[in-house]
């Protein structure tokens, strides 16, 4: 069985320009936050009771590998990069699961995710990608254990509720850090990784477009009809209402907060906004 831990690279801390509102993002403080780090430790332990390979798979650039090589010193038998932007692309993560699977060489049996990223994601990737496997999915999970060759689950829910799922292979995952933390390396292991080489695969390239210069936000202008009038003055009388009969504003200075309300009412009544 090959189940695939699918890793987003994204700055763990990224700052925001105050006055311009441009991220900026810096690839040594970039790697896999604590949800990505939960799915490739369940990716691990899922390996290990199926007696399959684990196989770690990120969509980023070349950057992306030293975080691949903490996935090969932590146990992981291949990793994965498939070619993708330096910086963020604005997309609702149907794109980013069309290239995972076409870079994959064959297909997988299990896909393990975070529910989110840290670089404002939608966490709608792992929804694409059991739609494009045609698999089961299993969305924000808080525990994920493999037990007599089946999948067992708990979901989060409303209330303080849990969900308890089992299911099998095919499916897609995607589970919270809620407890679940990476296993450690060894020393050999993280010196062996340092060297090794991490595969590249070309899938295509987003198609969607990246954010434009940051603006102002401006509303979009309203269509008005034409004033009505043949002469210049009749339009803009219509266009200023300067002879239209209204209600003169009423200033009121009442003693007591019990006659402030008392008016309030009595106006919201007057026009048909209260019984």
């Amino acid at each position: 069985m090959l189940i695939v831990a699918a890793l987003r690279f994204s700055d763990q801390r990224a700052a925001v320009d105050p006055l311009t509102g441009l991220v900026r993002t810096d690839a040594r403080t970039s790697g896999a936050n604590a949800a990505d780090q939960a799915a490739l430790e369940h990716a691990l332990r899922i390996a290990e009771a199926f007696g399959g390979r684990c196989m770690a798979v990120t969509v980023g650039p070349v950057e992306a590998g030293e975080m691949l090589r903490e996935a090969l010193s932590v146990g992981a038998d291949e990793v994965l990069r498939i070619d993708g932007p330096a910086e963020p692309v604005t997309e609702d993560g149907s794109e980013t699961a069309r290239l995972l699977l076409d870079g994959l060489p064959e297909r997988p049996d299990v896909i393990v995710c975070g529910d989110h990223s840290t670089d404002r994601g939608t966490g709608a990737t792992p929804a694409f990608l059991a739609q494009r496997l045609g698999a089961c999915q299993a969305l924000g999970l808080i525990e994920l254990q493999a037990i007599d060759g089946a999948l067992h689950a708990v979901r989060r829910l409303d209330g303080g509720r849990r969900e308890r799922l089992m299911f099998g292979a095919p499916a897609v995952c995607s589970v919270e850090a809620a407890g679940t933390v990476l296993r450690r390396a060894s020393l050999p292991a993280t010196i062996a990784a340092r060297t090794a080489e991490i595969p590249v695969a070309q899938a295509g390239s987003l198609r969607y477009l990246r954010a434009g210069a940051v603006t102002a936000y401006r509303p979009r202008p309203r269509a008005l009809p034409a004033p009505t009038g043949n002469e210049p003055h009749q339009r803009m009388l219509a266009l200023t209402g300067a002879l239209v009969e209204r209600t003169p504003p009423q200033v009121l200075h009442p003693a007591t907060a019990e006659e402030a309300a008392r008016e309030l009412l009595d106006y919201l009544r007057r026009h048909g906004y209260a019984p």
